[in-house]
């Protein structure tokens, strides 16, 4: 699947993914359609590693790890992580130890036994019930292998004969295709009909559907195993109340951060088969001889042969079930000597530093999308890049092509260790960038972090004291005070006298419950991620310091996205004030972001820092910008790394707009005003 999307044009991507037309569209109403585009380009061109699903030796654990140890095996799953490569990091949830009677290139098919086994299990089928399983392809026919495991009679139906074949000497009865399926299923089931039917197959297959309804008896369950697009019938399904399952990978806690990636398993007494327990009742099943993987696998490749076999599996006329790509297991055999820990951050140095001399060269750590379309595009050709660091080296390596690095790699120690000045520019999750800002300034280095610059006061506090202590310096990506529009409202408001005041309203969308900002742990959630960006904004424009903050939650705080709209009214030591709305909710034909500055004899509204009015003097002023300010924002720093100008962005304004987000969110915890010293 991933190859042949691979290969359409911009066109058939989109007539493939309507769903990501409408997000491409959104995003151009507050970008504009240049970034927007640009943006678009970077994610398809950015190369997508294949496989989920594989085996090996373990030549490392951290330190949070105890169930597994160096030098075993495992079977190990997902499509973020399990890739087909010589090295993978697996977290602890999605790996499963491999038993003794069980090689290793079985152990490679559980990830794939583990979805027909939740299917299975979506089936909710008891002994001596009836299954009809369509389509035979490899998930189907290990879906059949599970079934008859189980001590299910299992029909099944396929357009390829050698697969049926197969089928039967699993110990299935085979329902002809072409003929009256429903007399068939009939005749072997004494008339009753079967009891669930397995949809394994893909594409649309409406009028197969309905056929497979009639088949099922009443109240039967239809589980969607594959990729089917299926268009149900309602008076044939609400006649005989019919039940629709589908079958999500490979069990519950899938999907789930908190499950997968911080590692919290759910008890066994109320979730009795997760993922991983569904990898080890799959290997159960191999060690037991229930699943033959030896009748299934069709060729066992090189891995150096790998795009020769994924060129076979195109060909129209390939008959391929089960492919396996072997390593070279004589590279490396991991070590299980006594390893000494790994010595903690160096304690902060006392005294101040001397500056440094002007940097000529920029290293990143953390090069997603968005670093790719809004940072690095405004630095390349104005200086030399020295190492990228990514989460996995495919990406690493194409961010050091596009861009022309001079090394890429995993490893962070490569940024902060090498023998040159480069300055860092950090592009991480939030959870990383106060660790990373502090490893940049005990290095001694420049540091660009985009926001925010940490998620709690005690990381605020550490970097204080770092900052104070070395000679490199921090400046946070709030690039909306960089933008033109905001400069040409600054320089209106800086001619006034008197105190001002700020409305500011963002329409920031709904948030999913599977995206990465709904992980707090992650992002810190959206008002320490996203409402530090507005918050920077008033004390710019204002040139005041806030002294109050009082803020309330939009909505229920229980949500599962957590505190995801909040208003907030922030008090200056000038008389000024500034107003928040960031909602969740709202249409998406209206402006993201729109912004009302009063001052005296002045009002000025901007929407999308891209439309700008100035009402003064009974005249309106329009001006119309291309640029939200990361173009300005990556040029100023630029200059002062090069020594041309001072810092852009002091440290005290940057730490200011930090805890004045902290406040906010401790005045929505503590329903009060909080004051700031």
């Amino acid at each position: 699947m991933k190859v042949e999307q691979a290969r359409m044009n911009l066109l058939q991507k989109a007539r493939a993914r309507p769903d990501q037309v409408r997000q491409v569209v959104d995003t151009a109403r507050t970008l504009g359609w240049r970034n927007a585009l640009e943006k678009v380009r970077n994610r398809l061109e950015s190369p997508s590693p294949l496989g989920y699903s594989a085996a090996g030796v373990v030549v490392a654990v951290d330190d949070e790890t105890g169930r597994f140890r160096v030098g075993d095996r495992l079977a190990v799953g997902g499509a973020e992580c399990a890739f087909h490569a010589e090295y993978v990091a697996i977290p602890e949830h999605l790996a499963a130890q491999i038993p003794e009677g069980v090689e290793s290139w079985e152990g490679a098919y559980t990830t794939l036994a583990s979805i027909a086994m939740h299917a299975v299990r979506q089936a909710d089928v008891r002994l001596g019930e009836t299954v009809l399983v369509v389509g035979q392809g490899l998930i189907g026919l290990l879906v059949t292998s599970i079934l008859r495991a189980a001590g299910i009679q299992v029909l099944v139906t396929d357009l390829a004969d050698d697969r049926l074949e197969l089928s039967l000497s699993l110990g299935a009865s085979v329902v002809p295709v072409g003929g009256d399926l429903k007399s068939s299923v009939g005749a072997i089931s004494g008339g009753r009909g079967v009891d669930a039917v397995m949809l394994c197959i893909g594409g649309s297959c409406d009028e197969l559907v309905r056929e497979l309804v009639d088949v099922l008896r009443d109240r039967g369950t239809l589980v969607v195993v594959g990729m089917a697009d299926i268009e149900l019938q309602w008076k044939q399904v609400y006649m005989k109340e019919i039940e629709v399952r589908y079958a999500r990978s490979y069990g519950p806690g899938r999907y789930d951060p908190s499950y997968e990636w911080q590692g919290k398993d759910y008890p066994v007494g109320y979730v009795r088969w997760t993922e991983q327990r569904n990898l080890e009742a799959c290997l159960q099943l191999m060690k037991d001889g229930r699943l033959p993987l030896s009748s299934l696998t069709t060729q066992r490749v090189p891995f150096v042969n790998a795009v020769e076999a994924y060129e076979s599996l195109m060909a129209s006329d390939n008959r391929d079930l089960g492919v396996l790509f072997e390593y070279d297991a004589s590279e490396e055999t991991p070590s299980t000597e006594e390893s000494t820990t790994r010595e903690p951050l160096a304690s902060f140095e006392k005294g101040r530093l001397m500056s440094s001399a002007p940097v000529t060269r920029l290293s990143v750590v953390g090069a997603g999308n968005f670093a790719r379309t809004m940072l690095l595009p405004h630095v390349q050709g104005k200086m030399d890049f020295g190492v990228v660091v990514n989460r996995t080296g495919m990406s690493a390596r194409h961010v050091q092509t596009k861009f022309g690095f001079q090394s890429a790699s995993t490893d962070t120690a490569e940024v902060f260790s090498n023998e040159g000045k480069d300055a860092v520019l950090i592009g991480t999750r939030h959870s990383e960038h106060a660790a990373m800002v502090i490893s940049a300034l005990e290095a001694k280095r420049h540091v660009f972090v985009e926001k925010p610059l940490c998620l709690s006061v005690d990381e605020l506090e550490s970097i204080d004291l770092l900052v104070e202590q070395s000679e490199g310096s921090v400046m946070v990506g709030f690039n909306r005070r960089f933008a033109p529009a905001t400069a040409s409202i600054k320089s209106t408001l800086d001619k006034k006298v008197g105190p001002k005041s700020i409305a500011y309203q963002v329409f920031a969308g709904p948030l999913k419950p599977d995206h990465w900002y709904a992980n707090i742990a992650e992002s810190g959630g959206r008002v320490i991620g996203e409402c530090c960006h507005f918050f920077d904004l008033f004390g710019y424009l204002l040139n005041e310091r806030a002294v109050r903050v009082f803020a309330q939650p939009i909505g229920d705080l229980s949500n599962a996205c957590g505190l995801d709209s909040i208003s907030a009214q922030v008090e200056f030591d000038g008389g000024s004030t500034a107003q928040l709305i960031y909602s969740a909710a709202g249409d998406f034909r209206y402006p993201k972001e729109v912004m009302t500055v009063y001052a005296d004899g002045v009002v000025a509204k901007c929407e999308n820092f891209s439309n700008l009015e100035i009402y003064e003097g009974r005249k309106r002023r329009r001006y119309s910008f291309r640029s939200k300010g990361h173009a300005e924002e990556m040029d100023a720093w630029m200059r002062f790394l090069k020594g041309e100008e001072e810092h852009p962005l002091a440290y005290e304004a940057s730490r200011a707009s930090t805890a004045l987000t902290f406040a906010a969110v401790e005045s929505v915890q503590r329903s009060r005003s909080v004051k700031l010293t």
